[in-house]
């Protein structure tokens, strides 16, 4: 699950196992080169509400305007047919998107990072201990690695060692 601050008050997360991008899509002609291009007065980024992507990007910007949509279907829509000027969110699926504009691309720096870990209840510390022993342990020996490699999720990296989140 994405380790998102909003979810702390319910469960408590191991260490990040992996990690990818959040960035931008934008249409062919587009002069945004970069996501700080994006953070300007009159520039329209479409989103999917409550997107864990959309709750990051929320809490960065100053003046471009986020324009929501519930899904990510609707929200590509809102770029393609020019209400738009970007649309936000994981890397992975604005490259699928991509495809279907012709001309557009995805920028290549990030606003964010999704880490993702494992959830445990409330009140686990037992549970939660050895998940985090396992977790580093599975991402120093090169297991996550791997098993990024062989699952082709070549948008995924290993998350760096530690909690990021964790309470010191």
């Amino acid at each position: 699950m994405g380790i998102e601050p909003s979810r702390a008050a319910e469960v408590d997360f191991s260490p990040p196992v992996v990690q990818f991008d959040y960035t931008y899509l934008v249409p062919a002609g587009s002069s945004l080169r970069s996501v700080a291009d994006a953070d300007r007065p009159g520039v329209r980024i479409a989103v999917v509400r409550n997107h864990a992507s959309t709750l990051a990007l929320s809490r960065i910007l100053k003046q471009a305007k986020l324009v929501y949509a519930e899904t990510h279907e609707p929200t590509f829509d809102l770029l393609r047919t020019g209400h738009a000027d970007a649309m936000a969110s994981a890397r992975r699926g604005l490259l699928e998107h991509s495809t279907k504009l012709p001309g557009s691309r995805v920028l290549e720096d990030r606003y964010g990072v999704n880490l993702v870990g494992v959830a445990v209840p409330k009140g686990e510390g037992g549970r939660l201990a050895y998940i985090r022993e396992f977790i580093e342990g599975a991402k120093a020996s090169g297991l996550v690695q791997r098993a990024i490699e062989r699952f082709g999720g070549h948008d995924l990296e290993v998350a760096p060692p530690g909690n990021p989140n964790a309470k010191k």
